[in-house]
């Protein structure tokens, strides 16, 4: 994830509205000014506009409103863009280290082969690890709704760190949105005193749909 990607998908907010904010922006594939998309999108997504995943980059990229009707068929990004959906359902607990990764804060991403990869959010970006398959057929085996992930453009994400319980499936400019968070709070060595309050405000605001 790159630092530009980051930036275009998420900025701190501001007395001006979100919807105000996103109709500032540009649209990555027409130009076009970019506005909230009509869908209902509660919590962190009210006033949202949609991405799409460039798939060679791995980046998520802005779309507006005409050019998301290009995208509402699959498929209708061939080969290169992949339109990121707008679920979030929050999941009943897996099994204590199911993963066998340490790392209380991650998210799991599903790629076009069937391979889960764990990233771990930090400040200077995410860095990646292959799950075991076994492990990750463990996991789905606990929790069916594994099974459902679109690959590249949705996640399991997981903060069971410092006491927290979250495990969600989410788009993937969610988990973007996250690593943002802890690049804009992390302070020093340790993260500082706003980076674990800013992660529970992540989460609290996530909808459940």
């Amino acid at each position: 994830m790159t630092a530009g990607a980051l930036t275009r998908v998420i900025r701190r907010p501001s007395p001006v509205s979100t919807a105000a904010a996103a109709a500032a922006e540009r649209c990555d594939l027409c130009g076009s000014r970019v506005g909230p998309s009509p869908a209902n999108q509660p919590g962190p997504q009210a006033g949202r506009h949609r991405h799409v995943l460039d798939l060679a980059a791995d980046e998520p990229r802005c779309v507006c409103r005409a050019c998301l009707t290009l995208f509402d068929r699959d498929g209708a990004g061939g080969a290169q863009l992949r339109l990121v959906p707008t679920r979030y359902e929050r999941l009943p607990a897996l099994p204590p280290d199911v993963l066998g990764v340490p790392v209380g804060l991650l998210f799991v991403v599903v790629d076009d082969g069937g391979r889960a990869l764990a990233q771990y959010p930090s400040p200077i970006g995410a860095t990646r690890h292959e799950i075991d398959p076994p492990a990750w057929a463990a996991a789905r085996a606990a929790c069916p709704a594994l099974a459902t992930l679109q690959p590249r453009v949705e996640a399991l994400l997981i903060d069971t760190a410092r006491g927290a319980d979250e495990r969600w499936i989410v788009p993937i400019d969610a988990c973007f949105r996250l690593v943002a968070v802890l690049r804009r709070e992390w302070t020093g060595l340790s993260g500082g005193s706003t980076v674990h309050p800013a992660i529970r405000e992540f989460f609290a605001a996530l909808p459940t749909r």
